[in-house]
């Protein structure tokens, strides 16, 4: 025994470390260690008891570095935790807008867009909040993806952020900071009126294109392709500019919107 640990799993663990980055699960690791899925399990939870092992949530792990004080607050990048939890998946709405310099505000809670269903909504994992959207198999080709430590990441590339905040505003940080995003959107080297179309089309949801349309509108975007576009293309029956706000306001015969949010004060 030297420091609490035998030689035997000392050894396990140096091959832990070795062979998984970023968060695992005992299926993981049950071929490497050449131990049943049961036993495994086991062995994991003993780890993470005496601290030799971080648990993220029930049955998901991550190795230690050596000499960590307190292995029990080791945080892995919460981007990594959504990848392995809710695979396959993509980091969208306000985290993707940050990613690509499309806002300047500080979001504390990670979205992410799974095709798999979730119980719930929201959830906190190591101290992260994160919200989880469903999201159909058909839209979710259109991730980019980027590298963090070693771990592949799908994200949102910019224009599909863009369609993603104007079909849910509330995972764009509201329908105001949404507006913001979408004028930055439109003066970045980003900037591609044609993929828009094409989100939007794919997505089948025409209220984007009223959203859309009086955004560009309203803030006097130089667009008027896409915004004759959206007219051409908008449904007929009013819908909410926020759909998260009550449903007061005027409304706007030009765009099938009740402007429940001024956009601009």
């Amino acid at each position: 025994m030297t420091s609490g640990i035998s030689d035997k799993n000392r050894k396990i663990l140096d091959l832990i470390n070795r062979t998984q980055k970023g968060p695992f699960t005992a299926k993981d690791v049950s071929k490497t260690l050449k131990l049943s899925l049961k036993k495994t399990g086991l062995l994991l939870t003993y780890f993470a008891t005496k601290e030799w092992l971080s648990r993220i949530k029930r049955g998901v792990y991550i190795t230690v570095p050596l000499g960590t004080l307190n292995p029990k607050e080791f945080k892995e990048n919460p981007w990594i935790v959504a990848n392995k939890i809710f695979a396959p998946c993509y980091i969208g709405g306000w985290s993707a807008a940050e990613h690509w310099g499309l806002t300047e505000q500080i979001f504390n809670t990670v979205v992410v867009f799974t095709t798999r269903r979730a119980q719930r909504k929201n959830m906190t994992i190591q101290g992260t909040n994160f919200i989880i959207k469903f999201i159909n198999k058909n839209h979710f080709g259109d991730a980019k993806s980027i590298w963090i430590d070693n771990s592949r990441i799908q994200i949102s590339d910019p224009s599909q952020t863009i369609i993603d905040i104007l079909d849910d505003p509330v995972i764009g940080g509201g329908i105001r900071c949404v507006a913001e995003i979408i004028k930055e959107y439109f003066v970045s080297d980003f900037r591609n009126d044609e993929l828009i179309i094409k989100y939007i089309t794919k997505r089948d949801n025409k209220t984007i294109y009223k959203r859309l349309g009086y955004i560009i509108e309203i803030n006097k975007i130089d667009a008027a392709f896409l915004q004759k576009k959206c007219e051409k293309n908008i449904s007929s029956g009013y819908s909410l500019l926020d759909p998260s706000s009550k449903a007061t306001g005027s409304f706007n015969s030009k765009w099938q919107l009740r402007i429940n949010i001024r956009i601009n004060k």
